[in-house]
């Protein structure tokens, strides 16, 4: 969630965005929403997302009316109702899917909670984790890309996530970013890996992918 200041009224109002790519928890195959408790926000993210034009088609109908003017440059960034419909299905399905995460990173805890060289992230006792990823640090010796390399090899499809953004070329380029820039995230990002994780894995899948990392976390 992030806050922004809104200079036509003085006030801070919250924007919250949402991703529904196709590995997020409920998905319309691409594509995303905004809310906000701002008035004039949702206004201007209407006329942004159609165009800059100040009324759609379903006003101009109720309105009876075929006027409309075009006051700032937009684009057409509707989600189609097709989408749309694939979204609310899958909303119902939300707690379902929320709780088998939940069960599946279980397994993945209580199976690398004595493994050595691998430290599951910790979640803080009054957070209620979503388990979109599922991330672990590799610790000691191990080299974080052999392992990526050798459990890719043998069909587990492990990923990193994320690069820090400021080492990406865009920031670099524009807002003179620069490696050691926050050796903390940096540091982190060397270590991390991410298992898989959703919610048509089976127990079984699950227990593959422990005893395949396990595997290959002794000989790296």
């Amino acid at each position: 969630m992030a806050k922004y200041k809104n200079e036509s009224v003085g006030s801070l109002a919250d924007m919250t965005v949402f991703s529904f790519h196709p590995v997020k928890h409920i998905t319309t195959g691409e594509g995303g929403l905004i809310t906000t408790d701002n008035p004039e926000f949702a206004r201007r993210m209407r006329c942004f997302r159609n165009h800059g034009i100040t009324t759609d088609s379903q006003q101009r109908e109720k309105q009876g009316s075929w006027f409309y003017e075009m006051t700032d440059l937009g684009y057409n960034y509707r989600i189609t109702d097709i989408q749309c419909a694939l979204g609310l299905s899958q909303l119902k399905k939300l707690p379902a899917f929320l709780e088998r995460r939940k069960e599946l990173a279980e397994i993945y805890d209580q199976a690398f909670a004595d493994t050595d060289g691998i430290e599951p992230l910790a979640v803080r006792e009054d957070a209620l984790h979503a388990y979109h990823l599922y991330v672990v640090r590799i610790k000691g010796s191990m080299d974080r890309d052999m392992v990526f390399e050798k459990l890719r090899e043998k069909g587990i499809g492990v990923n990193v996530h994320y690069i820090p953004v400021h080492l990406h070329p865009y920031y670099q380029e524009r807002f003179s970013t620069y490696p050691e820039l926050c050796p903390v995230a940096e540091e982190a990002y060397q270590d991390i890996i991410s298992l898989p994780m959703f919610p048509g894995m089976t127990d079984e899948d699950a227990e593959r992918c422990v005893a395949t990392a396990t595997e290959v976390f002794l000989k790296c």
